[in-house]
């Protein structure tokens, strides 16, 4: 089960970074739903290594093969699986780490857990298996397409260099106009630089990735242990190097009082409305019918090429400077990550609604 994702609509991913390739069986997909490949294999690029100087230089066609559940351009109700081959593995970059413990990364808890690991990309704790994510993610798209909700993801924040946290400021259209995935181009390009000036010293740098849900429904989301935001916080954290997130005003609504942040309600045109959404459009657990915003924050990526401090298996001191390609700044990456995880989610539970009423 660790590595199945949703009650309804199901991803169970497999693979590992530097084997044959990446796959998934998706379950539970609605039937006659029409399968854009293009946009699919789109979505699979904007995730895809090699993308510009801030990115790993590893170079990855990431061609999405399907296997199977999907008939003349429609998908027929049966598990969907697809496999995206791995062409560009350069695992002898990895010979120095095979009994040595990177610094916060997974390489110990992995062996204390299971007795070995795979050196080699860090195995399944390589961000490469996001892939899975991003194609299930992409026909989670497409489906709520035909709902008329769309999810967007940029990158907000970069260091200490962070826009307003005031979403409706930009022009999300924009998001993909430049490298970082950032909607203002000013403070993309300072972004930009600033990832650029830490990848030259071999060092890395977090930031915080910000997704807008519009169009969701009124119900999504149970009253108690199947909250809507435990969900979609269940599902960000599960993405790789993310440690926080937060909905609606989050940690910064702490500081005011009920007042200030009770959303009124109003009729508006004979439809229930708020005058604002501090909720971020959940309560009680269940979508409101407002936007549903959120932060996801992405810690600097532990894979230094600088020198750092550590223990082999056996507890002795070393050193280790790691060797390959890495990102210096995972979030222009994981935007589309991000995206994917929010679409399963909100699909997973609006098909989990329609089992609970006539």
């Amino acid at each position: 089960m660790s590595n199945t994702f949703g009650t309804v609509f199901r991803l169970t991913g497999y693979g590992e970074s530097h084997g044959p390739g990446i796959g998934g069986v998706i379950d539970g997909f609605p039937a006659g739903i029409e399968i854009d490949t293009e946009f699919v294999q789109a979505e699979l690029n904007r995730r895809r290594p090699g993308q510009s100087r801030i990115t790993t230089s590893r170079k990855e066609a990431d061609r999405v093969e399907f296997l199977s559940g999907i008939f003349e351009g429609r998908s027929t109700g049966c598990p969907i699986g697809f496999l995206v081959r791995n062409e560009n593995q350069h695992s002898a970059d990895y010979d120095n780490m095979r009994d040595v413990y990177r610094p916060s990364h997974a390489d110990y808890t992995y062996t204390q857990k299971y007795g070995l690991r795979d050196h080699a990309g860090g195995g399944r704790s390589s961000a490469r298996e996001t892939i899975a994510r991003c194609v299930a993610g992409a026909l989670a798209k497409l489906a709520l397409r035909q709902l008329g909700i769309t999810v967007t993801a940029y990158t907000s924040q970069v260091g200490t260099i962070a826009l307003d946290r005031d979403y409706r400021k930009y022009d999300l259209s924009a998001v993909e106009s430049n490298a970082v995935r950032c909607p203002d181009a000013e403070t993309a390009r300072r972004m930009e630089e600033l990832i650029a000036e830490v990848k030259g010293q071999g060092d890395t740098i977090g930031g915080v990735i910000t997704c807008i849900i519009t169009g969701c429904p009124v119900g999504l989301g149970e009253p108690v242990f199947g909250k809507l935001h435990a969900a979609l916080g269940g599902a960000m954290l599960s993405i790789n190097a993310v440690k926080g997130f937060e909905y609606g005003e989050g940690f910064d609504g702490v500081t005011q009082r009920g007042s200030e942040q009770n959303d009124r309600f109003y009729n508006r045109d004979g439809r229930i409305d708020t005058h604002t959404n501090h909720s971020g459009g959940i309560q009680g657990g269940i979508s409101n019918g407002q936007d549903i915003y959120f932060r996801v924050a992405f810690k600097p990526v532990a894979t230094l090429l600088t020198e750092q401090p550590t223990v082999n298996r056996i507890g002795e001191d070393t050193v280790l400077k790691a060797r390959g390609r890495h990102d210096p700044c995972v979030l222009p990456r994981a935007v589309p990550v991000v995206e994917a995880m929010a679409a399963m989610t909100l699909l997973d539970c609006y098909l989990l609604n329609k089992t609970v009423r006539l």
